[in-house]
């Protein structure tokens, strides 16, 4: 695939705009070395940087008009050892946000231009530095929100996906090349006997690709974290539980039943995990108009939700709402939670699996005392990840692209599969394989449209 590239030298802050210790401008290009010889000089006197060696780093100052800007360190990289594979500059000055812009001004008036969101990567990529499945990766480890997504997203950029992907790749093309060149010289190359074989070498493709794609459930949790929707009819102690698993008081709490009006959504770290809490309006007949678009809105997060905490008030008899809601969990993922176990209770772990078998876990905590709370969060990691999460062997696609084009591919082994059985001449199998292998290969970026590819590093930052 072609892409058109511009080899015109770019410029960008490549740190947050804010008051920090030190801003990063990043000059990447053809020119990055003149342009950042125009605006630099060395403390010592005039130090031409184009003169220097590769992987250094300079002191000095950034002058526009012969006014000093600002006190550097510049770090030059000559490509293609660099990030973009292009010569490459960066300068390191104070972080204020007047101080970085007044450096980023002055590099542009001498001959960069501003880049666009994600170019540098994009630049990276389309020079085979890196492929578009570590390309993503750079944006997932920027917006990593714990510690196992930040985990899978560098596993990602030092390219775990990439090598499973080829591994796959590689075997399909093998299979490609023997069925053309006993197409091609049926005297020396025989095909007796190889559907049999090509059926076996398929059925494990299949399952080796089908694993990558279950891994995608895993890995959007990773990447996402888990969407815990908090249930029950109204005052069981739904906003309770949610500032006790926060920590703090988020949620009003009342004893005013249906104080909750609307969902309340808030995040927290757990053990590496990220729990996306939504707290709900207790589920009951309501007349109230805005309690019941309250209730409608709890049902529809309920139907999203990837574990749902049903909680009732030990304290009080189960009722019709209660029932209501337990009927509809659907078989999701589910914790029973018996709440207020700090007072005299009338509700059962047995009375709950009576009305819903032994398919969830039943748990008694008290909210208000803090009571079980650690409990609940140890029992919801072992129910999203059985043992400890290993980034050494193990991918996880995180990314909805890559899995999409791994459905495309395994549809295509099974194209094949379905051809062996039917008995069909062996240049159909060549067809489906090539499709299998152009599908895996779109995840590496080689057989995607430039628009696609443009629309990909559009969601980048401006400095990355």
């Amino acid at each position: 695939m072609e892409y058109n590239m511009e080899n015109d030298t770019i410029a960008a802050i490549s740190t947050a705009v804010s008051g920090a210790g030190i801003g990063i401008i990043r000059i990447s290009g053809t020119d990055a070395v003149k342009v950042a010889d125009r605006v630099y000089r060395s403390k010592g006197g005039r130090k031409h940087l184009e003169e220097q060696e590769s992987h250094t780093i300079h002191y000095g100052y950034i002058v526009d008009n012969g006014e000093v800007v600002d006190e550097v360190l510049v770090m030059l990289m000559r490509g293609p050892r660099s990030f973009t594979a292009e010569d490459t500059v960066e300068i390191n000055c104070h972080g204020g946000v007047y101080a970085v812009g007044r450096v980023l001004e002055t590099v542009l008036k001498n001959g960069a231009r501003p880049a666009q969101p994600g170019e540098f990567t994009k630049r990276a990529f389309l020079n085979g530095r890196i492929d578009l499945s570590q390309a993503e990766a750079v944006i997932d480890v920027i917006q990593a929100k714990n510690e196992y997504a930040l985990k899978s997203s560098v596993s990602q950029l030092k390219g775990a996906v990439h090598k499973a992907v080829q591994k796959i790749r590689e075997r399909i093309l093998y299979q490609i090349a023997f069925i053309e060149s006993a197409l091609d010289d049926p005297e020396h190359i025989s095909l007796d006997g190889y559907p049999d074989r090509l059926k076996k070498e398929a059925q494990e493709l299949e399952k080796e690709i089908s694993h990558l794609i279950d891994s995608s459930d895993n890995g959007r949790i990773l990447k996402e974290g888990i969407q815990t929707v908090i249930l029950g009819r109204p005052n069981a102690g739904k906003s309770s539980l949610l500032n006790a698993m926060l920590g703090e008081e988020r949620a009003i709490v009342t004893e005013i039943a249906g104080t909750t009006r609307d969902v309340l959504e808030e995040s927290i770290s757990l053990n590496g995990i990220t729990l996306n809490m939504i707290d709900t309006a207790g589920i009951r007949d309501t007349k109230d108009v805005v309690e019941k678009i309250g209730v409608e809105r709890a049902r529809e997060k309920a139907q999203q939700a990837d574990l749902i905490l049903y909680v009732a008030d030990s304290s009080q008899k189960l009722d019709e709402n209660d029932r209501e809601i337990l009927q509809s969990l659907g078989g999701k993922k589910a914790i029973l939670i018996l709440n207020k176990s700090d007072l005299p209770s009338v509700v059962s772990a047995d009375e709950l699996k009576e009305m819903t078998g032994d398919q969830y876990p039943v748990l008694a905590v008290s909210a208000r005392e803090g009571n079980g709370i650690t409990v609940l969060e140890q029992m919801i990691r072992e129910m999203f990840y059985r043992g400890e999460v290993s980034f050494n062997d193990e991918v996880y696609i995180t990314n909805a692209r890559q899995k999409a084009d791994l459905v495309n591919a395994r549809e295509s082994v099974l194209k094949v599969l379905e051809s062996i059985s039917y008995g069909l001449p062996e240049d159909f199998y060549s067809i489906d394989l090539m499709s299998a292998y152009e599908a895996l290969g779109a995840i590496l970026g080689e057989s995607v449209g430039e628009d696609l590819v443009n629309e990909i590093f559009s969601r980048f930052c401006m400095g990355k």
